[in-house]
Parts: structure tokens; sequence; C-alpha cells
């Protein structure tokens, strides 16, 4: 950025007043000095970088695959290259961890269904979510399986389940119809809360297609949560469920049409029917790694401190979850921008800073993560193993998403973090670039771990596009020049933390109550789900300043198991749960606070 002689010589003079602003001015005048703001960002070298990353050599870098394994030898050869320092105990910049990535049959899964044995795969499967072991029992037919109080609809009215195999079929009276006001009681695991919280011992789906193989039942697809169901669950096919029933008195095809032409409960006990299932789920863990890398600061008072310039290598592989491409066949996810755009801007960003442009007082730790789309697993792992020590951790900046500026504008969030940000980085950012500040430290991105701890974050994202999640997510659509930009203010960002005393100081920012995610919440507690832990319930990693779980007392670390009455086995129950809440209403929550467990009374507030 080019300035007259006489504003640049006004300009360090009043942050010469300001002293906080000294380093800023160093850092100005300096660029201006060498070029007026021509940035050291190499675009061949970022190209370069974000072309391999998104390559289909590596099969979209899913976790724990040959493909994320290849992008982290990739991340670590040119952390070496550049000189950075593995910073732990061992020469190596890999911090391996694993994960459990998925759920797979155990050797043994039987059902047995009126004295007939019916074929695994072809007649039955086990669902992801089941209870392992042995259950026995008698049949029920709960129609959809679907109660719902704020419908006037109930499968369940004047129909004991308590101990029996409830049948129940798929989706809902009006059918499979994504826009009918049955549409959100639809999914499994509600049909499975629901079953287990009127005593069922297990829940069976009824397959919708005449041949079970095509079926999405068939298969037993893990569905991002390692938390059972707290109930045996399986699907049968539609055939073998008409055949069982039609021998025991019952027309399936018949109650069926019954059911969509009154829209009304049709319900039935089946006590000749005995039922023997015995499944046996085994959950598979996979090993992944964080790439490291420390570039040790000259200050000898301050190389002890350190900030963090993070970003998630891994992606979504051929879409086995998360894809939001249409169909189901597997196709490789790139992931240009998530987040090829943001890795290639880490090791951009350790190249420059390594090359002494600059002086560095502090440390920066250079961090590529893994496993982000699994739940933040490894920004999770790092906080809980940091290479350096969280206290002395001044600030940590993450890039999600950089490679699609739009409009000169890109999103910064964390910016309630520490009131620092929000008057620095206008003074930092390139000519052009326009900020879009949201205070929440929390987030669907590594900074969020973070955050948690207490420490101050920053997060450049520059907006979700149509190829978000999807096959068409290459690199020639990557805006070059806008992450050139982001890029630039990253830089002087983390260049002037590192010379600036007195470090950031943290705040936690108060919440705006927005709504975050999809859904169709209509209240609002603020708690911050931790889909890192394998815990009976929900654990939280955290909670929004101000929202209703604040004023109620709940804190990070609480595992919450019971919600407005109901048992909490695992976050698809919370979310259903308060999905059937309103505005308004005051709720007893139940959390594990070490050993202990206390009630919690919650005032829920609207979804804005």
């Amino acid at each position: 950025m080019r300035q007259s002689f006489a504003k640049r010589i006004l300009l360090i003079a009043a942050l010469a007043l300001a002293g906080t602003w000294l380093a800023v001015a160093v850092i100005r005048a300096k660029r201006a000095g060498n070029g007026g703001g021509k940035s050291a960002i190499s675009s061949e070298a970022l190209t370069r970088h974000i072309h391999y990353l998104a390559s289909d050599e590596l099969a979209g870098r899913l976790a724990g695959t040959a493909g994320a394994e290849k992008a982290a030898a990739y991340i670590a050869r040119e952390f070496q290259r550049y000189g950075l320092s593995a910073g732990g105990p061992t020469p190596s910049s890999l911090q391996p961890f694993t994960f459990i990535a998925g759920i797979e049959l155990g050797a043994t899964n039987r059902l047995t269904v009126a004295n007939e044995p019916l074929e695994l795969k072809q007649d039955f499967m086990p669902v992801s979510f089941s209870l392992s072991g042995d259950f026995e029992g008698t049949a029920v037919f709960a129609g959809h399986g679907i109660s719902a109080a704020g419908l006037k609809y109930d499968d369940y009215q004047n129909l004991n389940v308590k101990d029996q195999f409830v049948f129940v079929l798929r989706y809902g009276p009006e059918g499979n119809n994504p826009h009918g006001q049955f549409q959100r009681y639809h999914a499994l695991r509600y049909k499975a809360l629901t079953a287990r919280e009127k005593g069922a011992r297990a829940i069976v789906f009824i397959d919708d297609e005449e041949q079970f193989s095509k079926s999405t039942l068939s298969k037993l697809r893990y569905d991002a949560d390692f938390a059972d169901s707290g109930i045996a669950a399986l699907s049968i096919s539609l055939p073998k469920a008409r055949e069982r029933f039609r021998l025991h008195g019952l027309d399936l095809d018949a109650v069926k049409k019954e059911i969509a032409q009154s829209k009304k409960p049709v319900v039935r006990d089946l006590p000749s029917i005995q039922i023997a299932f015995h499944g046996e789920l085994r959950k598979v863990v996979r090993a992944t790694a964080n790439v490291v890398g420390v570039l040790q600061g000259h200050d000898p008072n301050l190389k002890s401190e350190a900030i963090v310039i993070g970003a998630h290598y891994d992606h979504i592989g051929l879409g086995e979850m998360g894809s939001l491409a249409e169909g189901r066949t597997p196709q490789v996810h790139n992931g240009a921008d998530d987040n090829a755009s943001g890795t290639a801007g880490v090791l951009e960003l350790a190249r420059v800073l390594a090359s002494g442009q600059a002086r560095l007082s502090r440390s920066v730790v250079f961090a590529a993560f893994s496993a982000e789309e699994a739940g933040l697993l490894g920004s999770k792992h790092y906080v809980s193993a940091p290479l350096v020590p969280l206290d002395k951790t001044v600030a940590m900046i993450n890039m999600d998403m950089i490679g699609r500026l739009k409009d000169s504008r890109v999103i910064v969030g964390g910016s309630g973090s520490s009131p620092l940000w929000k008057d620095l980085l206008p003074r930092l950012k390139p000519e052009g670039l326009e900020l879009k500040f949201q205070d929440d430290g929390y987030g669907p991105s590594d900074h969020s771990s973070f955050y948690a701890k207490d420490v101050p974050v920053l997060f450049f994202f520059t907006g979700v596009h149509p190829d978000y999640h999807r096959p068409s997510d290459d690199p020639e659509k990557i805006n070059l020049a806008g992450t050139r930009q982001v890029l630039d203010l990253v830089l002087e960002t983390a260049k002037t933390l590192s010379q600036q005393e007195p470090r950031p100081q943290f705040s936690k920012a108060k919440d705006s109550g927005a709504p975050r995610g999809r859904g169709e919440f209509r209240v609002y507690l603020g708690t911050i789900p931790d889909y890192g832990e394998e815990v009976q319930g929900v654990k939280l990693s955290g909670v929004r300043e101000g929202s209703p779980a604040a004023k109620a007392g709940m804190k990070s670390g609480d595992i919450i198991v019971e919600c407005a009455g109901k048992q909490i086995k695992n976050v698809y129950d919370y979310t259903y749960v308060l999905g059937d809440r309103k505005p308004g209403e005051v709720v007893a929550v139940v959390v594990l606070r070490g050993q202990e467990r206390t009630t919690l009374q919650v005032l829920l507030e609207e979804r804005k």
C-alpha cells in the first residue's frame, strides 16, 4: 500500500503516541519501504500446494486413509524444507492420534422371527447405532413409530410395548414427503429414541423396497456419532416382514394402505411372533496425525510464548459422510477451497516467515489439523497435548475456506475473543479488503477448540458457495488474488502479534443467539457439544456467554444425561428433545459434573 511521505510520517507519529501500536507502525513503514505493499505471498507456491492437495491422487483426503497420509507427508516435507523444527520430544513433525471412523459388523449377527432364521444382509441388517448383545421378546406393530403430541398423532397411544420388539414403517403417514408436517419424525434415531422411552426392548425398521439390497437400510451406514441409541435396532426386508406378518394374521400391505388413506395410526399386538436377535457391532478405529512445525522467536523473554497458525487439511474423501452432492455414487471430493486453500495458506505463511523477512520475537506454531470434518478431532487433540503450553499461547489464527473471496469481503470470526482485534485488524488489512466481524469464538472449525480453552482466536473465512462439500470444489475455481489478500492480512497480523507487548487479552464474546447450522429449532440454549468424546450423553466443550445454558449454570465439561424428563444417550437424542420444546418453557437438564448428578432449570429462549 503506497502512501505519501507526509501521511506516513503522520501515521507513525500518531501510533508512536499510542505505544501499543508502535509495532504496527514499524511493520507498515517497512512494508511501504519495500515495494509499496507488494505481497511476499507467492501465487506460484499457492497454486502448487492447492493443485496437489486437491488432486485426485489424494482421493479427498479423508482422515485415516492413504490420501490423507500423502497430504500429511507433503506438508511435513514442506515444513522441513522451510527449516521448521518439530518442537516436540521426537524429531517427527507428525502428531499422531486415533479416532473412531465408523462401525462394522462383528463376527456374529443373528435374527430369528417366529422360529425362522433370517439371512444377514439378505433379510435383515443391524443398524449402526444398535446395542450389541442378545435380545428376545414378542412383536408389536406400531405403525410409523411416531409420537407427536403437537400434531395430535401418536402411534403408541393405547399400545404397551414394554420389553417387546417394535416393528415400524419407514417415514411417516404422508410417505417420504420432505416438506410434510411429519418430516422431522422420519429419522431412524428419532424413532429409536421414542421406542426406547416407551420401554421397548428393540426397534425393527421395515424396509420400503421390494429388493432389500437396493435399500439404504441394507447397508451399515455410520452416522458420525459413535454413541449407541440405548436400544437394539435393526432393519428387516419388506418381503420377509410381509410374509411373517401374514402367517400371524396381519396383512401388511392392507395396513399400509389404510394408514396412507386415513392418516391415522394403525397398530397391532402380535404376541404369537417370538423374536430372538443377537447383534454384534464393532467400532472402526483409524490412525491419523496433525502436522506441526515451530519457528522459534528471537526475543529471550518472549520466545517461550507462541502464536498458532492453523488449518485443517482433511476433507470428506469420496463423500462417505457430509457430501451435499445429489445421488449416492461415490465421487472424489477434492476440497480445493475446503480446505486445501487454508492448508496452502499455512504452508506459504510458514515459508515467508521462516525466510527471515521479519524478525519474530515470539515463536510461531504452524499446524495442519486432521479429522476436522469428523468433529474438530485434530485440534482437540492438539489442545490436549500442545507443543507450547496453552497459557503461553497468545493467540490462534485459523484459516478454513479462504479461497473464494467475493466482493472483497472476508469474514473474521472470533473478533469478540479479544478487545484488541477490532482495532488491530482494520489497521493491517490490505487496501480494498472489507472485514465482516463475527464476535463468537465458537464455530464449526478448529479455532473453537482453542477458544474453549480461553485462547484468543481469529477465524478467516471467505464464505460458503455452491461447490461446498461437493465434487465440484476444484482448484480452477480458487480466487488466487483474493486468497493472497487474506494471507497478506494474516501475515501482518502474525508479525504484529509476534512483536507486540502486552499479549492480547482474552475475552468471552457475548452470544447473539443467532441461528447456527441447519435445523428447525424454535428454541435456543447456547451449548457447544463435544463431538470427539465417547460418552453416554452429550459432553459440552463450551457454553456461550450470556446464553440460557450459561444463565442456568451449565459449564464446559458437563455431560448432559437427561433433558425435559428424557434420557440423553447421544447428541441426536438431545437434538430431538429440544426440537419438541417451545420458547419460554423451563426444562430440567440433568448433567454429570465429575461423579455428581446436578439438575439445572433452563429457561428456553427463542431462536432468532
